[in-house]
Order: C-alpha cells, then structure tokens, then sequence
C-alpha cells in the first residue's frame, strides 16, 4: 500500500530543492560561499530520486496486482512523470548556477504540497486492500488467484463433459446413419425384386392367354373335323 506520507515527502523534498537552488544563487550573488548548500542539494537530489523510484515501483506492483484501476493507474502514472520532469528540471537549474527558471518560481508559489488535499495516490483505495501491507497483499491476491483458477478447473471439468457428450452424440448419429444407409439400400433391393417379380408374372400371364386360345381352336378344329365325319342319314 502506498502510503500517504510518502508523496508528500517526495513533493515537499522537490520544494525544498527549490528553495534552495534560489538561496544557493542569492548566495553566489553576494559572492558568499556556495560549498555547503551545494552538498545540500546534491544529497536532496540524490533522495527526490530515490523517492521517485520507490513510488514508481509502487505504483507498478499496485497495477499488476489489480489494487487500482487501470484509469487510476494512467492518473498515477501522470503523476510520476510530472514528478520526474520536475526532478530533471531542478537536477538542471543546479547545473546551471546563478539561473532561477520558472520551476523554482513555480514551485516556490505553489508551496509544495497543498495541505488539506486529498493524496491522490490512495483515491479509489478499495476496503479489501485498505490497511493491508504488501505481504497481506501479495496473500489476497495469492488467494484469489487459486480461487480463479479453481473456478477454471470447474469450468474445464464441465466443457471436457460437454465434449464428450457430444462425441458420444456424434458416434451414435453416425451409428443411426448407418443404419438409414442399410434400410434404403435393402428398400432399393426389395423394390428392383418386385419389379422383375411382376415383369415375370405378366410373361407368365402372357403365356397363359396364349395357351387357352390354342386349346379353343384344336377343340373348335377337333368339332369341325367330328361333324365332317360324322354319316349323315
């Protein structure tokens, strides 16, 4: 968790370079000695930037554990660059001796950290994170993690079922398929038997008629040749 005290220091470190990078310079005006206030500032410096560092690696361990927003961590992550641009600007009015650039005039009138403000870096703190330190966090974050992936084995349990009942459904439609291919084919069998079954009864049929009439004319032939014979009184 990022504490409240520490952007405030780091701010007020910022303006307490500036203030004395101006007195350094009204120094060197008056052509007093510059030594002990540069080792001031070269130490102050050295601090702003350890500072910096240990809120940007804050803030990147507050956005890989999900403890903010990804908004709030774009709003954090202005925050630091604004900090970083302030710390290589004073880093260059202490380079450049006897210039006072706006950042030392601008942070001068600001006065720093503005008291009664809310620190932004723990706005849209949650309540589970609130208080905890960073092993507390590191644990809930552990915590919920197993429990997403508990809830992932569930879900994978589930779907490996669903596949496998669809195979099974699969199997048994291609069975059913199967059997359709069989009924149709045994369909087409027993149709072309019953075709050549009835082209078979009407040969036979056929013959038949053709066998009556022969037998009514050896008869009507037989009567004719009986009656020729036959002796007439």
């Amino acid at each position: 968790m990022i504490k409240l005290s520490l952007y405030d220091s780091t701010c007020q470190i910022a303006q307490e370079i500036a203030e004395k990078i101006q007195e350094r310079n009204r120094y060197q005006r008056n052509g007093e000695s510059t030594a002990k206030v540069n080792v001031t500032i070269r130490s102050s410096l050295q601090n702003l930037k350890e500072k910096i560092d240990h809120l940007k690696d804050l803030l990147l361990r507050a956005i890989s554990t999900r403890q903010i927003t990804q908004l709030e961590g774009d709003r954090r992550q202005n925050l630091v660059d604004d900090l970083l641009t302030r710390q290589r600007q004073l880093q260059a009015s202490y380079k450049n001796e006897g210039t006072e650039p706006d950042v030392i005039r601008s942070s001068l009138m600001t006065g720093g950290v503005k008291r009664g403000v809310t620190n932004p870096w723990l706005l849209e703190e949650s309540e589970e994170t609130r208080g905890l330190g960073f092993d507390d966090i590191r644990q809930q974050q552990r915590r919920i993690i197993q429990e997403q992936d508990a809830g992932l084995d569930a879900l994978s349990s589930i779907i490996s079922r669903q596949k496998q009942m669809g195979q099974e459904i699969g199997n048994e439609l291609d069975e059913q398929n199967e059997i359709i291919d069989d009924l149709a084919n045994l369909v087409e069998n027993t149709d072309d038997k019953l075709r050549n079954q009835t082209r078979h009864v009407k040969m036979v049929d056929k013959k038949s008629t053709s066998c009556g009439m022969l037998v009514v004319i050896v008869l009507l032939l037989i009567a004719i040749a009986v009656v020729a014979v036959w002796p007439t009184e």
